[in-house]
C-alpha cells in the first residue's frame, strides 16, 4: 500500500513538475534574496531589536523599485537607513497602526481607567467620591483636577456622556465639600489646586435640570471666592495667597499652595532641591509646590536658572493661562447668573472679567514678540520664555483676531515641531520644556487657533501630533502622557518614568479624529 501511494505521489509530482511554468515552479524568494545590501544592513545594524521584525515587513511597492531607490540614495548613518525603510515598508509593531487604530483602541481603552466610588479605609490618604470616575492612568489612580477636564472632552465625542456627568458630579461634590478642587482627589493634594478648568467642564454637560444649574453655579462661585480670597489679605508686597495687585492696582493670580513643607508625595526629592538652593526650605517648598499647582511641574517657565530646579520661583510668576481661565470662569458665571435671572450677579462677574481682559492686554501682551508672555512680579516686565500657555487667550476668546494671528505666526516659528507642538523651546530636561509635546496643550492649541480662523495652523497641529501619538502606538502598543514632538517617540524627563494609560492622551486623540475625520486615515510611517 506504501510503494503503491509513493509511486502515485512520485507520478503526480512529476505530472505537475512537467506542465508547470517556470514562474510557478521558481521557490518565491525570501527578504535577504530579494533585498540583498539594503537586507544586510538593516539586519547588522540592528535596525529593530528583533531580527525578526523587518523580515515580516510589507514593502509599500515594487521590491526592486526599493532596491533600486536605496543603491541610489544610499542613506547614510542610522537614522537615514530607519527614515528609509519606514518609507517604503511597513512594519510590524513599528508604522502599521493609524490613527483609526489608535481611536479604536481608546474606545476599548476607557473601561479600564473608570473607577467605581468605594468607601475610603481608615487612615487611606483616598478622598470619597461620590460617583464613577476616570483615572488618567499608570501611578495616577486617582482622579486629577485639569486632566479630567480634557479626559471629558474625549469622553463626550466617543459616546460617554453618562460618566462626563457623573465626574462633574464629583467635582461639584468636591468643591462642596473642600471649597476647591483639590490638585488629586487625596489628602496630601488638598492645599493646593489645578488649573481652573471646572468652568469649561460645565460647558461639557447635557443636563438641563434647573436646580443641578443653580447647586453647579453655586459651586462655581465658590471656586472663584477660592482662587480671590488673597485679595482680603493683600498688604504693601501686593501679593497674598493666589492674588497679585498688579502696579495700576488691578487684579490678577498666580499659582500657590497653602503649605511650605516638602510635598508628601516628592519628600525626599523636595528636600534635596532646598538643600541646594541655599534658600529657605520653606521659601522653595512653597514655589515647588506652587509649580505643582500649575500643573506644569517642571519648566522654564519658572526657572531663572533653567537647568537648576533650585532656583525655582513659581510663586513670584503671574502666568497667562491661569488668569484666562479666570477670565473664562468670570464670563461663564455672568452668563448662568443671567440665565438664572440674577442680574446683580450677572453685572459683577461681567464686570470682573472685562477688567481682567484689560490687565491681560496690558501686562501680558508683548505686541513686539507677537506673543502672551508670563509676568514677572519681581522684575515688574514679562519673562522671556515663549511657551505653548501662549495660546489659552486664543482659547478662552480673550485675544483681539490681530494678537490671534500673531501669536499664530509666533507659533508657527517657535512651537511648531515634527510631531506637535512644542510646550517651550528651551530644553532644560525639565517635563514641561522641549522636547515635549503634551495632549492637552495640543488642544488649547488647536480649539484656540481654529476658534480664530487660523484653521490651517490647527489642523497642522493636529495632524503631527496625531502622527507621533500612532507612531509611537505601533511601537509599544500604549497611548503615553507626554510625547518627544521632535524624534517622534515617548517624552521624558521630570521626576518619574513616562506612564502610559493615559487619560487626557486618549480624550485629545479622539477629539481631533472626531473635528478632523480624514485624519484616521493617515498612516504612521
Amino acid at each position: 500500500m506504501f510503494r503503491q501511494w509513493s509511486k502515485g505521489a512520485a507520478l503526480a509530482c512529476a505530472l505537475w513538475f512537467a506542465t508547470a511554468t517556470p514562474a510557478q515552479q521558481a521557490a518565491p524568494q525570501s527578504p535577504a534574496e530579494l533585498y540583498g545590501d539594503l537586507f544586510a544592513a538593516v539586519q547588522m545594524q540592528r535596525l529593530f531589536p528583533d531580527g525578526k521584525t523587518f523580515v515580516d515587513a510589507v514593502p509599500k511597492r515594487d521590491p526592486k523599485a526599493i532596491v533600486a531607490a536605496y543603491s541610489q540614495a544610499r542613506p547614510n548613518g542610522k537614522e537615514a537607513l530607519r527614515r528609509f525603510v519606514l518609507d517604503n515598508f511597513t512594519v510590524p509593531g513599528v508604522n502599521d497602526h493609524g490613527p483609526s487604530d489608535v481611536r479604536a483602541h481608546v474606545r476599548r481603552l476607557w473601561p479600564t481607567l473608570v473607577r467605581q466610588p468605594e468607601p475610603v479605609p481608615p487612615g487611606s490618604s483616598a478622598l470619597p467620591m461620590p460617583e464613577p470616575y476616570v483615572v488618567p492612568g499608570g501611578r495616577f489612580r486617582e482622579m486629577y483636577y485639569w486632566d479630567s477636564y480634557f479626559t471629558m472632552v474625549g469622553l463626550a465625542v466617543d459616546g460617554q456622556q453618562p460618566l462626563v456627568e457623573s465626574m462633574l458630579a464629583d467635582f461639584t461634590d468636591t468643591i462642596e465639600r473642600y471649597g476647591h478642587i483639590p490638585n488629586g482627589m487625596r489628602t496630601y493634594y488638598l492645599s493646593r489646586s489645578q488649573p481652573p478648568f471646572y468652568a469649561l467642564m460645565l460647558d461639557l454637560s447635557k443636563s438641563e435640570d434647573p436646580a443641578l444649574a443653580r447647586r453647579r453655579l453655586a459651586a462655581l462661585r465658590r471656586e472663584h471666592d477660592f482662587w480671590m480670597k488673597g485679595t482680603s489679605c493683600l498688604d504693601r508686597t501686593g501679593v497674598c495667597a493666589r492674588v497679585v495687585r498688579m502696579p495700576d492696582g488691578s487684579l490678577l493670580n498666580r499659582y500657590w499652595d497653602d503649605k511650605d513643607t516638602p510635598r508628601d508625595e516628592s519628600y525626599a526629592e523636595d528636600v534635596a532641591t532646598a538643600r541646594a538652593s541655599g534658600r529657605p526650605a520653606g521659601e522653595v517648598y512653597r514655589h515647588l509646590r506652587a509649580a505643582a499647582e500649575s500643573g506644569w511641574d517642571f519648566s522654564a517657565r519658572w526657572l531663572p536658572a533653567p537647568r537648576t530646579l533650585a532656583t525655582i520661583r513659581t510663586a513670584d510668576i503671574v502666568p497667562v493661562d491661569l488668569n484666562s481661565l479666570m477670565f473664562a470662569m468670570e464670563e461663564r458665571i455672568a452668563d448662568r447668573c443671567r440665565a438664572l435671572a440674577d442680574i446683580a450677579c450677572a453685572t459683577d462677574f461681567a464686570a470682573q472679567a472685562k477688567r481682567r481682559k484689560a490687565a491681560i492686554d496690558r501686562y501680558l501682551w508683548v505686541a513686539r514678540e507677537g506673543r502672551y508672555a508670563d509676568w514677572d512680579r519681581i522684575a515688574r516686565k514679562p519673562t522671556s520664555v515663549v511657551s505653548a500657555a501662549t495660546l489659552y487667550p486664543l482659547f478662552v476668546g480673550a485675544a483681539s483676531p490681530d494678537q490671534a494671528s500673531a501669536v499664530a505666526q509666533t507659533v508657527s516659528r517657535v512651537l511648531l515641531a515634527p510631531g506637535g507642538l512644542r510646550t517651550t523651546p528651551v530644553r532644560t530636561g525639565q517635563q514641561w520644556d522641549a522636547p515635549n509635546g503634551w495632549a492637552p496643550l495640543q488642544w488649547v492649541a488647536i480649539a484656540g487657533l481654529d476658534r480664530y480662523g487660523q484653521k490651517d495652523l490647527a489642523r497642522e497641529i493636529s495632524k503631527r501630533w496625531m502622527h507621533t501619538v500612532a507612531l509611537t502606538y505601533g511601537e509599544t502598543g500604549k497611548m503615553l502622557e507626554k510625547y518627544d514632538v521632535e524624534e517622534h517617540r515617548a517624552g521624558g524627563g521630570g521626576e518619574y518614568p513616562t506612564q502610559d494609560g493615559f487619560g487626557w492622551t486618549n480624550g485629545i486623540a479622539s477629539a481631533i479624529l472626531e473635528r478632523y475625520p480624514d485624519l484616521a486615515n493617515a498612516p504612521a510611517s
